[in-house]
């Protein structure tokens, strides 16, 4: 239907007047246009699959009321394209130290430039996924935000920023965003993260352990266990890359100690994080999290307690005084050293966060182990104030499984997968527990026969109690299916060797291998060895490809374009 809304040349209106009324009039009807054909560009940034998976969620919900959604990963979008679009959502996680993931790097620091364009015409919105346990929570999605509104550009709906459990937070911003642009909300299917009977992460398949194993030997100064759990019956899949979701059981002598110190009748019944209620015993071992302090739970601690220190603290709002205290602290600390006045377990719960499942990177291929999916854990144990203490789902799957079926669930990964050309050479790069996913593409690239090599870097502290897999390993060496083994074992001679160290000793080789078209991956910890790993394959890029600085640094970012150069760190 045509609608003309210009002022008749009668109106009572001076020439200036009329000019303007009839361009908001005629934005108004642009506004009011039904959604059929109407284009919107989403953006997403993601490093382990949960911002794509939201970003094509919501491309399908636009789609169904009648929009044109173009759903892009950032690292491939044009960005000679910003300045003309018309309306534009972005979805974006934060990752490592308050970086973006990967593929949105290039998309960032471009837009963060003197380059980036001046934007008036744009319309957009910002979800931004976080973790609250980290300190610079969700800043990524908030820099894109900000900055698109410094550049001009009209924010159509506010920003969310989304703790790990985005569910709720997802369907409010995209509900937001649909009003915004004049059409009404479509229902989610909740089905789209399920498997065939339902499984997934709302309902996690009760998984019978099947194997559980120190992998070191005596004398290590670490545990890190094999485990190998069933998925007979869940008809849960996965592919090589992905990872398992666990959800674990907090401590009953841990939860009974607390309860021993709260100041109010803790036998009565108490809500769950997803509704429903129980005895504040069992939501304290099953649902909510007693471990993990933050800035914000300390301030909601304080306002019922009467300490003078904590009051101290967060008054005094220093960030390093505030993480000095949370540091090796638990809730058992604040239970017992800071006492809290509580009214009931239901106003207990409500300062308390829910418990998440830990996320694991699997260390088994489908093809060559069906039905099961196996895990290499370390198990995390530590002393701090005068207690012993260890990870939630570390220690619950060492020390506190036996006997019971772990609810899990596979997280796909996207992002870190084999090449689909199985003649393509493969690099990795997986010291400690980042040998989990390698182990799986190893297992993968045996089973499929693929003709591609492969080279695979390991450390860790001892060659002679810290070689995880080594006669698996030595047993592809064997067979062929592992072209090369480079090892560093840090504390084996004086001066520690790593990962990186190898990298720069077979600097040439390394750079041979990726000339001819070798994908690069990379799998541990995300705040030191990847970063120097990272830094030292921008050096052999700058060395032996003759390379500037810069030039190195654009030879990396097309790498990771181009999908060859990819990271799971954590």
């Amino acid at each position: 239907m045509n609608i003309d809304l210009t002022l008749p040349d009668d109106a009572p209106f001076t020439d200036e007047q009329r000019q303007w009324l009839n361009d908001f009039l005629a934005k108004k009807l642009a506004d009011a246009q039904p959604a059929q054909g109407r284009k919107i560009t989403i953006l997403w940034g993601s490093q382990t699959g949960n911002a794509e998976n939201l970003a094509k969620k919501t491309g399908k919900s636009l789609a169904k009321v009648g929009f044109t959604p173009d759903v892009v990963d950032m690292a491939a979008y044009d960005k000679t394209k910003l300045a003309s679009e018309e309306h534009l959502l972005i979805i974006t996680s934060t990752y490592g130290d308050g970086d973006p993931p990967d593929n949105a790097m290039d998309l960032h620091a471009w837009l963060m430039s003197d380059a980036a364009p001046k934007l008036e015409g744009l319309k957009y919105s910002v979800l931004a996924l976080g973790d609250t346990d980290y300190p610079d929570f969700c800043i990524c999605g908030i820099e894109f935000d900000e900055r698109l509104a410094a550049l001009g550009a009209e924010k159509i709906h506010d920003r969310i920023d989304c703790d790990v459990d985005f569910d709720d937070n997802y369907a409010l911003w995209r509900s937001g965003v649909l009003a915004s642009l004049g059409t009404e909300s479509v229902a989610t299917d909740s089905s789209e993260d399920e498997g065939p009977q339902g499984y997934g992460k709302k309902n996690p398949f009760p998984s019978e352990i099947l194997k559980n194993y120190n992998l070191n030997g005596p004398g290590s100064a670490k545990q890190t266990n094999h485990i190998e759990l069933s998925l007979d019956g869940s008809e849960l899949e996965y592919e090589a890359g992905d990872a398992l979701g666990v959800m674990a059981l907090n401590p009953p002598e841990l939860v009974d100690e607390i309860l021993a110190g709260l100041p109010f009748n803790t036998k009565d019944e108490v809500p769950l994080p997803g509704g429903g209620e129980a005895p504040l015993r069992d939501a304290l071992i099953a649902h909510y999290d007693i471990r993990k302090l933050t800035k914000a739970f300390l301030v909601a601690w304080q306002k019922r307690s009467g300490s003078p220190m904590l009051r101290a603290i967060i008054e005094s709002d220093d960030k390093a005084a505030i993480d000095d205290f949370i540091w090796g602290r638990e809730l058992i600390d604040l239970v017992l050293d800071h006492p809290a006045d509580f009214s009931d377990g239901e106003d207990f719960v409500s300062v308390l966060k829910k418990l998440q499942p830990r996320l694991y990177s699997i260390a088994s291929s489908p093809k060559a182990h069906p039905g099961e999916v196996h895990l290499t854990v370390a198990i995390v144990r530590y002393h701090s104030h005068y207690r012993d203490r260890g990870g939630v789902c570390s220690t619950f799957l060492s020390d506190r499984s036996e006997g019971l079926k772990p609810g899990v669930f596979v997280h796909t990964n996207k992002a870190f997968r084999l090449p689909e050309n199985t003649d393509t050479d493969v690099i990795m790069v997986g010291p400690g527990t980042g040998i989990a996913p390698f182990r799986a593409f190893l297992e993968e690239r045996q089973a499929t026969g693929a003709k591609g090599r492969n080279w695979l870097l390991f450390g860790d502290q001892h060659v002679s109690s810290d070689f995880l897999y080594e006669e698996e390993l030595k047993a592809m060496q064997e067979n062929g299916t592992l072209t090369r083994l480079d090892t560093a074992f840090s504390r084996d001679q004086k001066e520690k060797i790593y990962v990186q160290t190898r990298m720069k000793e077979n600097a040439e080789e390394l750079w041979n291998w990726l000339q001819s078209g070798a994908s690069f991956y990379v799998c541990g910890d995300a705040s030191r060895m990847a970063k120097d790993v990272d830094a030292a394959l921008i050096e052999i890029a700058q060395e032996q490809g003759d390379m500037s600085e810069l030039q190195a640094l654009d030879y990396i970012k097309e790498l990771r374009k181009d999908k060859r150069y990819c990271r799971d760190v954590y």
